[in-house]
């Protein structure tokens, strides 16, 4: 990894040999941005309990707000504290990404380094650490080895406070400890519900608390910031949620483990960063890189194998109901299976043709005629292809055309199941020569009583993602833990899902055309999404009555550019892309690895327009979308070179195109267009427009 600039120093605020007869003991420590707009105050109360609050441009955007933790067998370390000594840096370095929305990104900081000592008989250290960004702030707790905090650690409360100063719009999911597949709400912090907000419970579903929420959470502020809170580098920790309390606080609830305890752990340790981005306006939230930068650099030696690619699947053809997962049914009837040989090799057959290099084969391994069965467990063992697949002539015929099969291993939750069998599991991909792998947790988790985001599945993950290098394989994860950053550290965990994507849209109630507005600014912030976009056949009246995707054809088009992911499937049927031969040429052209990301316009829950550069290309492309509204709007061009020309084809909704009753209208239209060129276009109800940009 390169590094262009980078300079750290260390001042020493206070020591602890200070004369005691001339200086008081010092209760409060203070550290702005570099910019010098945002500004993080750290304060001891009467009681030695710690508190922090933000400031931007010298308005209060967290106010007083309580940190510490609370242990099951030991003390609370949230009182009687005294600063024993507090340090401050400045970093400021840029950084490669191997591949991203962004080669290079500035991290650009300032930290404070608070040193607690209890003032108790046996007194225990707690560490806090601040790093304050331009746009933004992290911390984190910091245990360090020490006398009085030795041996097994549990922690059965984090005492972290975001006191944010009013009722803000805020962009929602429910703290569900099982699933992030939800449609976003658009509520005052007051009103967030899950109940009210019809969240339905399923088998594999678990909201505890109606008031608390999964992060990302967004808001937009009085004082018109824009504001989110996540966390960073979630490793070895539970997954923080947030519940609402009383004065517009939310306060960290973490998922806890079956017996409730919520982390297991041991000193010296550190915890999850917790995140807050700030910008003035909500476009800049989606090119802010604070989760990145809270996150540590590569540590794999060898990322070439961990590769952007557009893929098709054998996947959504079993959504809609047209072809079964499964060889046979529960019943051992046969069934209309759809990873066979021969349906394989006409992908292969289809990737070729448009030169789209990667091909998911979902349903290919024995087991599935078991899946969601009632107390039936290990019915996976990831290496035994259906008689009716011919796995090694699929791999073989595929590398001969030039194409990478995505394997895929679903786990219907058994996590357990799939430990004691991963090692195996990925030896046989990487003896076929496969290098990208998409993993699944449908269903409720084994070990029973343990939550798909507490510790427990952080553990799991962290094997996989490690064991997947070991085997030169990348990860794409569906039902995984929530994404916060953990990409930079481990290139190879490409993207996941985590959220309300497709798939919804073939069986149940469907996404709003709202829903992928709203997606940048909340869902990705904290990762890439594998949100499998591309659906020609907007009206699947064919194989559910009245089911439909909520969005004009342009629109999908449009969510290649919107929805970042390294993978992007082109997810329809290969008969429906052959229909609108024109309208997949977007999809053909279209990047998957950026230069850069400029947003050009926003607002969350209405539109959004972001243009992309490829990389290692002069080449750009534009994606806009709408909700439920058609609009009107302008998209300047200022961001391509000076005095050069480019030709831009266009894929816009036609005149009469309207996402409930003409979808499929679209028209395409080439111009020449320069850095002075302004687009005016005109988006359907749920529609879009989709540009390339190449250069002459």
């Amino acid at each position: 990894m390169r590094k262009l600039l980078s300079f750290f120093s260390i001042i020493l605020l206070l020591s602890g040999c200070a004369e005691e007869s001339k200086k008081q003991e010092q209760t409060s420590a203070s550290i702005t941005s570099p910019n010098g707009n945002l500004e993080v105050h750290f304060q001891l109360d009467n009681n030695g309990k710690p508190f922090y609050l933000v400031k931007k441009n010298n308005t209060t955007v967290i106010d007083t707000s309580y940190l510490g933790l609370k242990f099951k067998n030991h003390p609370a370390l949230i009182q009687n504290f005294k600063i024993a000594e507090v340090t401050t840096a400045e970093a400021d370095e840029t950084w490669e990404q191997p591949w991203g929305e962004q080669r290079v990104i500035r991290d650009h900081h300032k930290q404070l380094h608070l040193h607690l000592e209890e003032t108790t008989d046996k007194p225990r250290k707690l560490n806090i650490i601040f790093k304050v960004f331009n746009d933004g702030v992290g911390f984190r707790y910091d245990i360090p080895q020490q006398e009085y905090l030795k041996g097994d650690l549990v922690i059965s409360d984090e005492v972290t406070q975001f006191k944010l100063t009013n009722d803000h719009k805020s962009w929602w999911i429910p703290a569900d400890y099982d699933s992030y597949e939800y449609t976003y709400s658009e509520t005052k912090l007051s009103e967030i519900d899950a109940q009210k907000a019809g969240y339905a419970q399923r088998h594999d579903r678990n909201i505890t608390n109606f008031h608390a929420v999964n992060t990302p959470i967004t808001m937009e502020t009085e004082d018109g910031f824009y504001v989110s809170i996540h966390e960073a580098n979630l490793t070895d920790y539970a997954g923080m949620t947030l519940g609402v309390t009383k004065n517009n606080t939310l306060s960290t609830e973490l998922v806890p483990w079956e017996n409730g305890d919520k982390v297991r752990t041991q000193a010296p340790f550190v915890s999850p960063w917790r995140s807050i981005m700030i910008n003035d306006e909500a476009k800049d939230l989606v090119t802010n890189y604070l989760i990145l930068n809270l996150n540590e650099p590569n540590k794999l030696k060898n990322t070439a194998y961990a590769k952007p690619m557009k893929y098709t699947g054998i996947w959504w053809e079993m959504h809609l109901g047209k072809s079964t997962w499964g060889r046979k049914d529960a019943e051992g009837n046969y069934t209309t299976h759809g990873a066979t040989t021969e349906n394989a090799l006409s992908y292969i057959d289809f990737n070729k043709k448009y030169d789209i290099e990667g091909l998911l084969i979902e349903g290919w391994n024995t087991g599935w005629e078991y899946w969601g069965a009632q107390d039936t467990i290990g019915f996976f063992d990831f290496i035994t292809p259906y008689d009716d697949f011919d796995i090694k002539k699929v791999v073989n015929t595929a590398k001969e055309n030039g194409i990478e099969i995505i394997g895929h291993h679903e786990t219907s939750g058994d996590a357990n199941n799939y430990e004691n069998r991963l090692e195996k599991a990925y030896q046989y991909y990487e003896d076929l020569g496969i290098h990208a792998i998409k993993t699944g947790y449908a269903g409720g988790l084994v070990p029973k009583g343990e939550f798909h985001h507490g510790q427990y599945m952080v553990r799991h993950h962290q094997k996989v993602i490690e064991t997947a290098a070991k085997h030169q394989l990348a990860i794409d994860a569906h039902e995984p833990i929530k994404a916060t950053g953990l990409r930079r550290t481990y290139p190879n965990f490409m993207t996941r899902e985590g959220v309300r994507g497709m798939e919804f849209n073939g069986w149940a109630d469907e996404n709003p055309p709202s829903h992928t507005t709203i997606l940048p600014f909340t869902r990705i912030l904290g990762g890439p999404v594998d949100y499998t976009p591309g659906i020609f056949q907007i009206d699947l009246a064919e194989y559910r009555d009245g089911q439909a995707i909520q969005s004009t054809l342009a629109n999908q088009l449009a969510l290649y550019v919107i929805l970042y992911s390294p993978m992007q499937m082109a997810a329809d049927l290969p008969e429906n892309y052959n229909k609108y031969e024109d309208a997949f040429q977007f999809i053909e052209e279209v990047a998957v690895d950026w230069e850069t990301t400029k947003v050009i316009d926003a607002k969350i829950g209405d539109h959004i327009t972001i243009a992309r550069k490829q990389r290692d290309s002069d080449n750009w492309f534009v994606g806009s979308v709408t909700d439920e509204e058609a609009r009107n709007i302008e998209i300047s061009f200022d961001f391509l070179d000076e005095n050069a020309n480019y030709k831009a084809r266009i894929y816009r909704d036609a005149a009469d195109a309207d996402f409930e009753k003409n979808p499929s209208a679209y028209t395409i239209e080439e111009m020449e267009v320069n850095s002075t060129t302004v687009y005016k276009a005109n988006l359907a109800r749920g529609g879009g427009v989709a540009i390339s940009i190449l250069k002459q």
